[in-house]
């Protein structure tokens, strides 16, 4: 409901069709206010109306039959758009190409009944026999698509053509009836469906009395786009055209016995209030054309001696407007632009991108923006729910001749973006791509702000609760999902001999039936049967003296590199998602030394993508000298590409550089891949599953050869709605800023700086960067690196790797 300022009570009602009954109950056609407005049209829903098992109304009570109009008798039934089998190859000039069949949804805005004003909107739904989905698209592009300039304006014609035909009959049977229930300045949003076949000239199939998307089912974000934005133009173009008359107005009106006189022609109050309503229409830009009445229409305008009525005044105004429109065309300067012209196209569509504004931002589900949406603001928030994983997103521009890309100047104009905990920023590009490479005009920016888990803080009793698995996906079927009670065992837990020992997660919870009395700030992993200790710095940076641990995997085993990196050195002052090769040679007081190679390069050709086994050897190469003992480290491993052909080549390679005895850490497989994210391949449930047993194999292989496994398969398979910030949806760490109290507390030690040198990203021959470790410049930032989930699998990797020789 809208009330402008100063109308009192109501000025537009909408009649939703999950409430209509109960909306009509209240309305009373015969006595709304001069400013009121109702979407129904009461002469539309009965001459349209299901009777008959399915004859429309006005067909069966005129002397018309189904041939005698561009329609189905039967159009008025429920709706059944399958496209025939059978058409006619030999189609005669400006039909479709043969073989085509296309059903199309064109959407209708009925603005009076009485005379007869009608628009159709430029957006339809377009079904062919050679696709299997429904696609929304301008009729005008299609038609020009399929026939090219000439014929395609000549079928568009023809759609105005019969679409307005079928509607002045149904208002003339209507009329005839003298229906009490008269509403001059209602309207009524309907949908047509048309059938084009072996001629230029439709066939209406189908009249629906609301908006129809049937053809979009298949994807309801689609349907729901489309949806808002007939509903949001129609309501636009609605609102900026009422008009109210102004009270010298009325008193003249009432001055003359009820009769406004313009032209000869005597108006009362509700036919003045149409007359200008509808000339307010035709010079409203809009994605509405005129349907009816058209310039072509026939009136006793063109006999000199027949009285003029308001039909034919408003045949003059579309004369006047388009006139106009014929000389805005030659001259290029119109003085009062129209969007109401019959053109296959508008200066809206064509040259350059000259207002890079967005109309809206369409998500599913629909986000809640701060501030709302306004064409200006260029910077909006939300916040979203812990279940909300991810959101597709799809902007429209204010004009179709800018385009929208997601992320990037080539990226995506609607995406599926995973949604990690905390903070996510979605960029939006309006471009101008009328040059080989798009220019930006505009960026918008939507920060997404996720919830964790709902948390529910101890007290009184409670009881520990444990889970394996998620019920959302059920990785191994046939264990139990969801919280289940935990049996504590009575014997004392020993430290864990490995890495890989099974285990579950436990929180405390008031009922282990239900998840949202449980306090997940309290979370915990726990072994089976015994549990990893905890490394304290000291020891650690004991246990590091002297010692060279390499790292090659991609950024999960990354993630874990950091986690070290600041743990030993109790701050982390160099940080980047580097992809390439890192040193870090002054670690822990120069006692230390890291390095780190990305593998899988996948962002390379294959053909320049360099072998897991030439990387290992590059990363060996560069750490040197190594020693063939446990004080040389080998972690590898990464979310998914790790499999037991690796394995071996890191055993053939070890054997050959003589490093046999050093101690190799394998990162299993992990979580994530699971989101059905735009340009990158998602796993389904049942791939998942086999990344399951795949994970087993390399535990079972790792283990055949000696090497100790960090199962991270199984720590993140039931936190796997945990993920951060990656469009992989398996990042379960990231590293944050962290302000420095002051400046001179940075530059008082250099010793336990975490400094790093880089190789390029590639294999080829290149110089060895200068070790600079010594260098220290003042820094007001060092990082942090967060993550519970992260920090599990990066603490056991540090009880393996510092292990206590007794409890």
């Amino acid at each position: 409901m809208f009330v402008p300022a100063g109308v009192g009570g109501w000025s537009l009602l909408l009649c939703l069709s999950s409430a209509e009954r109960s909306c009509l109950r209240k309305i009373s056609f015969s006595h709304l206010q001069p400013q009121q407005m109702v979407n129904l049209l009461p002469e539309l829903m009965e001459a349209f109306s299901d009777v008959g098992g399915g004859l429309c109304q006005f067909i069966s009570r005129s002397h018309l039959t189904g041939s005698d109009l561009p329609m189905r008798p039967h159009s008025c039934g429920s709706t059944n758009q399958e496209l025939p089998e059978g058409v006619d190859s030999h189609s005669p000039v400006g039909a479709l190409p043969p073989g085509v069949v296309a059903m199309v949804n064109v959407y209708i805005l009925v603005t009076s009944s009485n005379p007869l004003t009608s628009f159709m909107h430029d957006t339809s739904i377009v079904t062919t026999n050679q696709g299997q989905r429904g696609r929304a698209i301008k009729l005008r592009d299609f038609l020009l698509q399929q026939l090219g300039p000439k014929p395609s304006h000549d079928a568009l014609m023809q759609v105005k053509r019969v679409i307005g035909k079928v509607l002045q009959v149904a208002v003339s049977a209507s009329q005839k009836r003298e229906s009490p229930n008269r509403c001059v300045l209602c309207y009524q949003l309907m949908t047509f469906t048309l059938q084009f076949g072996s001629s230029i000239t439709p066939v209406v199939v189908q009249v629906d009395l609301d908006l129809k998307f049937s053809a979009l089912s298949d994807d309801t974000f689609d349907r729901q786009i489309t949806k808002d934005l007939i509903l949001e133009d129609s309501l636009h173009f609605l609102l900026s055209s009422q008009t109210h008359l102004s009270s010298d107005t009325q008193a003249e009106v009432k001055q003359y016995d009820g009769c406004r006189g313009t032209l000869g022609v005597c108006l009362n109050e509700e036919e003045l209030l149409l007359l200008l309503q509808f000339q307010h229409q035709m010079k409203t830009p809009s994605s509405f054309t005129l349907l009816y009445p058209s310039s072509s229409s026939s009136s006793s305008s063109s006999s000199s001696s027949a009285p003029l009525g308001i039909s034919d005044l408003l045949i003059r105004i579309v004369h006047f407007y388009e006139l106009q429109r014929n000389h805005s065309l030659r001259s290029d300067d119109a003085n009062e632009p129209t969007n109401q012209g019959s053109g296959l196209s508008s200066s809206q569509d064509e040259g350059s991108c000259v207002d890079p504004h967005l109309r809206q931002i369409y998500t599913d589900p629909p986000l809640a923006l701060t501030p709302p949406f306004n064409p200006a603001l260029k910077e909006y928030r939300a916040e979203v729910t812990f279940d909300t994983v991810m959101v597709k997103i799809r902007p429209e521009p204010v004009s179709s001749a800018c385009r929208v890309h997601l992320d990037e100047h080539r990226g995506p104009r609607m995406a599926n973006y995973p949604v990690g905990l905390g903070n996510s920023r979605i960029s939006i590009l309006v471009t101008d791509d009328t040059e080989p490479e798009p220019v930006v005009m505009t960026i918008y920016t939507v920060h997404v702000y996720r919830e964790s888990r709902p948390s529910l803080p101890m007290f009184g009793d409670h009881v520990n609760c444990s889970f394996l698995q998620d019920c959302g996906l059920r990785v191994e079927p046939g264990r139990p999902c969801g919280l289940q009670p935990l049996t504590e065992s009575q014997i004392p837990p020993q430290s864990c001999s490995s890495g890989h020992q099974p285990g579950r997660w436990v929180v405390p919870c008031l009922s282990c039936s239900d998840n949202r009395t449980c306090d997940w700030r309290e979370v915990a992993w726990k072994p089976d049967g015994c549990y990893h200790p905890l490394v304290e710095r000291p020891l650690l940076q004991d246990c590091m003296t002297g010692r060279k641990v390499l790292f090659i995997g991609d950024s999960t085993n990354r993630g874990m590199m950091y986690f070290l990196l600041e743990q030993v050195n109790s701050t982390l002052e160099d940080w980047g998602k580097a992809h390439d090769l890192l040193l870090y040679r002054n670690l822990n007081g120069g006692r230390s030394q890291v390095s780190y190679s990305y593998y899988p390069q996948f962002w390379l050709e294959k053909s320049h993508r360099p072998t897991f086994r030439q990387a290992l050897l590059q990363l060996i190469h560069r750490s040197r000298p190594l020693v063939n003992s446990n004080m040389t480290v080998l972690v590898v491993g990464g979310v998914q590409w790790l499999n037991t052909d690796h394995l071996k080549t890191v055993r053939e390679v070890l054997d050959r550089e003589v490093l046999s005895n050093i101690l190799v850490v394998v990162k299993s497989l992990g979580m994530g891949f699971h989101l059905p994210v735009d340009g990158i391949r998602s796993l389904s449930l049942k791939e998942i599953q086999q990344l399951h047993r795949d994970n087993s194999d390399i535990i079972a292989t790792a283990k055949n050869y000696g090497y100790e496994v960090i199962d991270t398969f199984s720590i993140t398979m039931g936190r796997y709605k945990e993920f951060l910030q990656g469009r992989c949806a398996c990042h379960f760490h990231e590293v944050e800023k962290i302000e420095s109290p002051t400046l001179s507390e940075n530059t008082t030690s250099t010793t336990n700086r975490t400094r790093s040198t880089r190789t390029a990203s590639g294999l080829s021959s290149q110089s060895a960067v200068p070790d600079t470790d010594q260098e220290a410049w003042p820094k007001a930032l060092s990082y942090h690196v967060k993550g519970p989930v992260n920090q599990v699998y990066s603490e056991i990797l540090l009880s393996r790797l510092c292990p206590r020789t007794r409890d």
